[in-house]
């Protein structure tokens, strides 16, 4: 019936209890049918699971361990592979509400992928942060999550810099000057 899947027919009045529903599916592009909020879910629990499996290995091995690199780029290519996830499914992966999940995408603490014709974040973005949250509400902090969360992924990212990485080697060999304040003007 025409009125069924593209609303009412031309002349018919929609049925009592036919008003738009929320949209609570997305379409799976591998196999094409619609999965529901929960299914999706749980597919990305399990994804996550696994990559934190595979990352928990890889952490076992010395930072210069080829074997080591190898798995951290299985892990990041398995949620690579994955794209993007809705903000109303990483709120639920990071135990947020979607509104705090959508404001710390607009914060760029979240990468998005897309942003219209509707908002879908980065996948390695959610699971990235959903380590720092884990840490932490296990020590204790559930307030200012986005402030810690923010400080946290700053830091990591100054630590990824060759120049700083590079002084901070230096550094420890005590290589370089020493550089002190000079004494206040006493005149």
């Amino acid at each position: 019936m025409p009125g069924d899947y593209y609303g009412p027919a031309r002349g018919k009045l929609p049925l009592a209890g036919s008003e738009k529903k929320p949209h609570t599916r997305k379409r799976d592009r591998r196999r094409g049918d619609a999965m529901t909020i929960a299914v999706e879910e749980r597919r990305l629990r399990s994804l996550f699971e696994r990559v934190e499996a595979v990352e928990d290995v890889a952490r076992t091995l010395a930072e210069d361990d080829e074997r080591r690199a190898k798995l951290l780029a299985v892990s990041d290519s398995a949620l690579a592979e994955e794209g993007t996830v809705r903000p109303v499914i990483a709120a639920r992966l990071l135990g947020l509400s979607e509104k705090t999940v959508r404001a710390w995408a607009a914060a760029d603490v979240l990468a998005v992928a897309r942003s219209s014709p509707r908002l879908l974040l980065d996948v390695r973005s959610v699971h990235a942060v959903s380590h720092l949250v884990s840490e932490l509400r296990a020590a204790g902090q559930d307030r200012d999550l986005l402030d810690q969360v923010w400080r946290r992924l700053t830091d990591a990212a100054l630590l990824d810099r060759d120049d700083l990485r590079e002084s901070l080697g230096q550094m420890r060999r005590g290589e370089g000057r020493v550089l002190r304040p000079l004494p206040p003007d006493t005149t």
